[in-house]
């Protein structure tokens, strides 16, 4: 999956055209936590929490990387060594050898906005969906619960306007969804599980609206990757129309996905509450 058409301008110029982030800039520099960092243009696993230490030099730094996932050619300045991701050649940085830092006496210098983290230790491959259904918290509090759901990310996305905040939004006139990107286990889960929840978790059949939520940005939608999930998503709503269901869920290319503001991420979680506006109904598979 080649998630290049939803990431921000900051992610593209570093993936795409070899550009670095200001040091100190990401907060993975210096995270030392249990997990998996993985490629964020296609979601290949990289490196352990494990291989990862601190230096001063304001990037994340590994030791060792993931095996078979990083690529090495020379760099233009004739220098260094560019390291690059195995499944879709994104730059991520360079490796350094001979200074000493740990026993490899390696260091893989990664810019941070070139990685997502989980806190899985033993994922190989992610794959990614992007859905909206009403207040973003409550589609993420359900969907984080799907079995094989490694990371859930509250954003915007479907508008114009450039990084969005959740005032503009609310006010109707970006054309953004209040949306949820997820992120899941390519080995324990599927895309077809993912959107069949999310069909059962949310009405399909309210226009911009859920629950007590009205406007644009509560609309149902489903933002697709590539011809394969533009498939899933079509032939579910179709099993869900033969049953009598008016549909209403907007099938769109996915475009630059926006997270929101910290303090919406895992709302519900954080504040002990529970959704108000979704009620999850099983809408397939009924006896």
């Amino acid at each position: 999956m080649d998630k290049a058409s939803s990431l921000l301008p900051s992610v593209k110029d570093i993936l795409l055209d070899q550009s670095t982030e200001p040091p100190l800039s990401c907060p993975f520099w210096d995270q030392l936590q249990s997990g998996t960092y993985l490629c964020r243009r296609c979601g290949l696993a990289l490196f352990r929490g494990d291989m990862q230490f601190v230096t001063s030099c304001g990037w994340p730094s590994f030791d060792v990387a993931c095996d078979k996932s990083v690529g090495y050619r020379p760099d233009p300045d004739g220098l260094r060594t560019e390291i690059v991701c195995q499944g879709c050649d994104s730059h991520l940085g360079h490796v350094f050898n001979g200074e000493g830092y740990t026993a490899t006496n390696q260091r893989y210098c990664v810019n941070g906005l070139s990685l997502d983290f989980v806190t899985d230790t033993r994922v190989l491959k992610t794959e990614e969906a992007v859905v909206a259904g009403g207040c973003f918290w409550g589609v993420e509090s359900y969907l984080g619960r799907v079995p094989g759901v490694l990371k859930t990310q509250v954003g915007y996305t479907g508008g114009a306007a450039i990084d969005p905040t959740y005032k503009q939004v609310c006010s109707g006139l970006t054309g953004h969804a209040e949306a949820l990107r997820i992120v899941f286990d390519a080995d324990r889960c599927d895309y077809n599980t993912v959107l069949r929840s999310f069909f059962e978790i949310h009405d399909p059949t309210q226009m911009n609206q859920q629950g007590p939520d009205r406007g644009d940005q509560y609309r149902s939608a489903v933002f697709y990757y590539d011809d394969y999930q533009q498939t899933v998503v079509s032939e579910l709503i179709m099993l869900l129309k033969q049953q009598g269901y008016a549909v209403v869920t907007q099938v769109l290319p996915v475009t630059t996905f926006w997270p929101a503001e910290d303090y919406h991420q895992q709302y519900y979680q954080k504040n002990g509450q529970v959704s108000y506006c979704h009620t999850p109904v099983q809408r397939f598979d009924k006896k």
